[in-house]
């Protein structure tokens, strides 16, 4: 008996098999594109992507044959959406939490019905990110796809339902939409029809590790699963990660470094939204009951360094790949020992708390001749990290407080990545011995859906393991903030003249 967890990101999907007693069978891995049909546009292909799931799942089931699944479980990035039939035929490609488009729609919001009344109801900043926007540009640019579509479905959802599932999002993603509602937990009637989205174009809001439904015989057959596999109902990455971190109680926080980076606090109690609007901070239901989480997001992270690696180390990467090794690591120990003096404003993507400027863009000032690459990459990553470092203020003022980051994602593979947070941050991060945590915490809401498991907070107490502590060094601590007083006067000296841009 062993159970699948899936994590389908913005770049990339993962499938693991876990056992019982939370250690990997079996994972894989498979890389897509990000769509640009026009500036400031971007879509994921739906098809593709369900295609690339497929494979990750026939992979870790070959690989895990010895000891079959009997539940699955799905994460997923938040906010995209993709149109579905009733004959579970995908219809179109989704827009990404990047994607500008929307932004009249967002404009709208903001007069009906109001932003604070908005972030009462739905607990959420508001912005162009979110699905409602884009469902409102889809449904005026796009009619006959609005007119045809059975559902729009976040991604958990889409690939429970495409795998046989009934059509239905746990309350961590319909959070994401800016349609639901954080304290009846189901849509709000309010929110739909202040965005004109009709109800019946939304899947059912349901608890995270309820059962939605069982595989389709035909893909258990074709993916090589047993039959009869329960799909049970996972959630927002970002929540499903903090589970399989063991973030499970007040205290503790992700520090999430994949394609996009993000720092999640959990605490018990749910704060007035005055305060939480007052520090720009949003409040979504985790996946484990009676917690709640927020988020410091950029949209800048593991992303920034794909773009290094594409535009700068190409040959590089290729001759890493041609010998199996990985070129991240190449590129890693270029790092000086020492801070910078760039200071680069990492608005390479869309950004939330403390800007939520998703008209701004990347700066990267005090380059000289003498600039070496290494020095360049690190100048990124302490501008990403300076980012979260101003961020944390906004954490204590809504009165959460953060003694210990849990490092998830790929780059907390890094020790120079790690150290470098640490001593920014001026606080200590841990690595843990598994870093997809995002599959193991969808393969523990399977185990407790089909019964494996009575808790999911117990399990993740259980199943986490700290392998590695990274201390802040004082003296270095106080060089970075030094950068850091410099760092805080280069968005307002530009920002201006960055939307005109």
């Amino acid at each position: 008996m062993s159970l699948l967890g899936i994590d389908c990101g913005t770049t990339g999907c993962k499938a693991g098999i876990v056992d019982a007693e939370g250690q990997f069978l079996a994972l894989a891995y498979r890389e897509y594109e990000i769509v640009r049909p026009q500036p400031d546009w971007a879509e994921m292909d739906s098809r593709t992507v369900w295609q690339k799931v497929k494979e990750v799942i026939a992979e870790v089931a070959q690989a895990a044959r010895h000891d079959p699944v009997t539940a699955l479980s799905i994460t997923s990035m938040g906010e995209a959406m993709t149109p579905v039939s009733a004959e579970r035929a995908i219809l179109g490609n989704c827009l990404l939490m990047v994607d500008a488009r929307g932004r009249e729609y967002a404009a709208a919001l903001d007069v009906r019905p109001g932003r604070e009344h908005l972030h009462a109801i739905n607990g959420n900043v508001l912005g162009t990110a979110f699905s409602a926007p884009k469902l409102a540009w889809v449904r005026d640019h796009q009619p006959d796809l609005f007119r045809r579509a059975h559902r729009f479905l976040l991604w958990a959802g889409l690939v429970g339902y495409l795998l046989g599932g009934e059509p239905a999002t746990d309350r961590s993603l319909a959070n994401r939409t800016l349609l639901f509602d954080l304290h009846t937990g189901d849509w709000s009637p309010e929110l739909l029809a202040a965005m004109g989205i009709p109800l019946d174009k939304l899947p059912r809001v349901v608890p995270s590790h309820a059962v939605i439904g069982q595989v389709d015989d035909r893909l258990a057959d074709e993916l090589g699963l047993a039959r009869g596999v329960k799909i049970i109902a996972g959630g927002h990455d970002q929540c499903c990660t903090a589970l399989g971190a063991g973030v499970v109680k007040p205290g503790r926080a992700v520090y999430g470094i994949g394609t996009f980076l993000c720092v999640t606090p959990v605490y018990d109690v749910l704060p007035p939204s005055n305060i939480m609007l007052d520090a720009g901070m949003s409040i979504e239901h985790h996946v484990v009951p009676g917690l709640y989480v927020s988020f410091l997001y950029n949209g800048t992270g593991g992303s920034v360094l794909r773009w290094v690696r594409d535009t700068m180390a190409c040959a590089e990467h290729a001759e890493a790949r041609a010998r199996g090794a990985d070129v991240y690591d190449q590129l890693m120990a270029e790092l000086p020992a020492m801070p910078t003096n760039l200071i680069v404003l990492p608005h390479f993507a869309p950004c939330g708390p403390p800007t939520f400027d998703d008209r701004s863009s990347g700066v990267i000032a005090g380059l000289k001749l003498g600039t070496s690459r290494g020095e360049l990459i690190k100048g990124i990553l302490e501008g990403v990290t300076y980012y979260f470092a101003e961020g944390l203020s906004l954490i204590a003022r809504a009165g959460l407080q953060v003694n210990e980051f849990r490092a998830t994602g790929g780059g907390a593979k890094s020790d120079a990545w790690l150290q470098l947070t640490a001593d920014i941050l001026g606080r200590p991060i841990v690595r843990l011995e598994v870093s997809e945590c995002g599959v193991l915490g969808a393969a523990i809401l399977a185990g407790v859906g089909s019964g494996v498991f009575s808790s999911a907070a117990e399990t993740a107490e259980a199943f986490v393991r700290i392998t590695r502590t990274c201390e802040p060094s004082l003296s270095t601590h106080a060089l970075y903030r030094e950068r850091l007083e410099r760092y805080q006067q280069l968005y307002p000296l530009l920002k201006d003249y960055l939307h005109q841009l």
